[in-house]
Order: structure tokens, then C-alpha cells, then sequence
């Protein structure tokens, strides 16, 4: 889809900020309020924007923290569909948060969220390697984010210069 220069530079403004009020987009986008409003509904309608999303550091909540593992998938593809009808079958488990389809030795990348690395290791033996074309996974766990969809997490602005006195 092509995209008029004033709908991109709306697109960027919201993928930096997706909280960034109506009027606020209108003047950093040199448009009216009401041409801003027509753009971001045209864009939703249209499906280019998918969704508002938060992004929290659970760890910081406690009894929040839960697990995040990035599971390396390897399929067998259909003929006719390719990858699309495994990954979709995938994606349709409740703890599934991202499916990706990779260049490499694995085909899909998944990650997933649970309470504990007991619900984790469950989703793979009960769920995810039952399924037909599933040949084989191999299981990553999160053990800190840094940054996450160009947000750094923590900046650690802690002055680590040596102090020297006289």
C-alpha cells in the first residue's frame, strides 16, 4: 500500500509514542485535528495500525515477574500453505506473545510468557512438539531485557566515574 507522506510521518509519530494526543500529532504533523483524526481511522480500518501496546518491566512488580523463553522451531511446511497454517496454529495458544518466520537452520521463532519455567517447559512438551509438523524446538529463557522494541529498560544513569581528591 502506498502511503501519502503525511500518513508516514503520523505512522512515526505514533511508533514513537503511541500516547501522544490527537492535537499534539495534528501540529508535529503539520495538519489539522480533524485530518489527523481521518488518517489515524483510515490507517486502522485499513490495518496498518494494529494495535496500542505498554510495554512493562514486570520485574519491577512484584509477583509479576514470570518467565520469557524464545523457542527455536523447526517444521515440516504443508504443500499449498507453506509455514503459514503451523505458525498460525501456534500463534492461537493463549501463551504464545510473538511468531516469526526465520532464514536459518529453525523455521519459526516463538516466544512465549508463563508464571514459571514449569509452564514453559509444559507449553513444549504438551502443546507446541505434539503438534504434526513440528520436527523439532529448542527453548531459550530470558534472563534480563536490556531493551525491547528500541526502549532501553534500564538506563543506568549511575555516575561510575572514579572520584579524585586532592
Amino acid at each position: 500500500m502506498k502511503l501519502t507522506e503525511k500518513e508516514t510521518e503520523i505512522l512515526e509519530i505514533l511508533d514513537e509514542n503511541s500516547r501522544a494526543d490527537l492535537n499534539t500529532i495534528a501540529k508535529m504533523a503539520g495538519v489539522t485535528t480533524e485530518e489527523a483524526e481521518a488518517i489515524i481511522q483510515k490507517l486502522e480500518d485499513q490495518k496498518v495500525i494494529i494495535d496500542y501496546s505498554t510495554m512493562i518491566d514486570w520485574r519491577k512488580v512484584d509477583g509479576h515477574e514470570g518467565v520469557t523463553a524464545m523457542i527455536d522451531v523447526k517444521v515440516t511446511p504443508k504443500r499449498g500453505v507453506g509455514f503459514d497454517e503451523i505458525a498460525e496454529r501456534i500463534y492461537r495458544f493463549q501463551e504464545v506473545e510473538s511468531v516469526y518466520l526465520m532464514s536459518g537452520v529453525y523455521d519459526l521463532s516463538v516466544v512465549i510468557r508463563g508464571r514459571s519455567m514449569s509452564d514453559i517447559a509444559r507449553f513444549v512438551s504438551e502443546k507446541l512438539s505434539t503438534l504434526d509438523s513440528v520436527v523439532s524446538t529448542t527453548t531459550h529463557f530470558i534472563l534480563k531485557r536490556y531493551k525491547h522494541d528500541g526502549k532501553v529498560f534500564e538506563t543506568g544513569d549511575d555516575d561510575k566515574r572514579i572520584v579524585v581528591s586532592p
